[in-house]
């Protein structure tokens, strides 16, 4: 487990940088690659060719600076991280600093879990199905068994795991198996709506037939039974709907999240728009002064993507007490729960 020291002192240091700034990135998201060792249709990232990978101190370069400038969370991902043999070496300089977590497909993590399992604070592992569905989704038979025993190997370690559910029109149908799936293994789920990236397959769901699926999930989430189970909040849901079928945009603060690619390069304005594509090293601008001049406003009312990522921090609000329990209070009190 990831220290909580980090998270505390993190809160504390955040507040004292904040005084004078109007926006302030408080979640990064890092590619440490983009090798992977799938071929999932929906992904572009796996298509390209890898630089030379950035060195244990390049990427301690990088986590200074954003600690610096004010980030709490930090996420690696890939690609798949596991394929770099510095894993360990990494997540273990990111506890140091940060709220810690790392998204895998799970094919190697059973076998590499030892590496990582004092580091990390959260670990998600993608699955998109059941079976063949997320076989075939993710182009290797025998993935969706590595997975779910990747899974399981987590759970029994104590760590914090959740599957990561990505909804696309091959899928819609398995979304509530994988749901009560997560519930039978004792973890929880989070779900995102999949973009279509220009170079990789258009696999995003119909508008018609997605709207049914989020309507039943949000069913779900209202339900005593896998409130706890969904960590995607109720607003989630009701944004996307309102958005996509009522033409009542949310505001998306792309702000809130800095994503850096593989070569430390910083990532705008987000995710997807710009499809991954970074131009500045992290070391090389100073981010405050960035993020204070950047136009963030004329992407208040993108709603193109609905990654959880950017929409969950957006809809945050210290009025909301239901997102403030969820947000806040609940992981507090795991993080408290897991460090004594």
């Amino acid at each position: 487990m990831g220290s909580v020291k980090p998270f505390i002192f993190g809160n504390v240091r955040r507040l004292l940088k904040g005084l004078g700034y109007k926006k302030l990135p408080l979640i990064a998201g890092h590619k440490l690659l983009y090798a992977c060792n799938l071929r999932c249709k929906m992904c572009p990232f796996w298509r390209r060719k890898d630089e030379v990978l950035l060195s244990i101190d390049e990427e301690v370069k990088i986590m200074n600076v954003l600690k610096d400038s004010g980030v709490l969370f930090m996420g690696f991902e890939g690609g798949e991280p596991f394929l770099r043999k510095d894993i360990g070496d990494i997540l273990m300089e990111s506890s140091k600093r940060f709220y810690t977590s790392v998204v895998s497909n799970g094919w190697l993590l059973k076998d590499r879990v030892k590496e990582i399992e004092d580091y990390v604070d959260h670990v998600f592992v993608s699955l998109d199905g059941i079976g063949d569905v997320h076989d075939n989704i993710r182009g290797v038979r025998g993935s969706f068994d590595r997975a779910v025993s990747s899974i399981k190997e987590c759970k029994s370690r104590g760590l914090n795991t959740s599957i990561s559910f990505t909804l696309t029109k091959d899928n819609l149908n398995q979304v509530l198996d994988v749901v009560y799936l997560a519930k039978k293994i004792g973890i929880t789920i989070n779900i995102d709506v999949a973009y279509d990236y220009s170079t990789a397959e258009r696999l995003s769901p119909e508008r018609s037939e997605l709207k049914a699926v989020l309507e039943a999930l949000m069913r779900l989430k209202d339900s005593k039974e896998y409130r706890s189970v969904i960590i995607n909040s109720k607003d989630y849901f009701i944004s996307i709907l309102n958005s996509w079928y009522g033409n009542i945009p949310w505001v998306c603060k792309p702000w809130i999240t800095i994503n850096i690619d593989p070569q430390g390069r910083i990532v705008l304005p987000c995710y997807t728009l710009s499809e991954y594509s970074g131009n500045k090293r992290v070391w090389e601008v100073n981010v405050i002064k960035l993020w204070q001049e950047y136009n963030w406003e004329k992407y208040y009312s993108c709603n193109k993507c609905a990654l959880s990522c950017y929409l969950e921090p957006s809809l945050f609000s210290w009025k909301n007490p239901t997102l403030v329990r969820e947000r806040i209070i609940e992981p507090m009190i795991n993080i408290l729960e897991n460090n004594v």
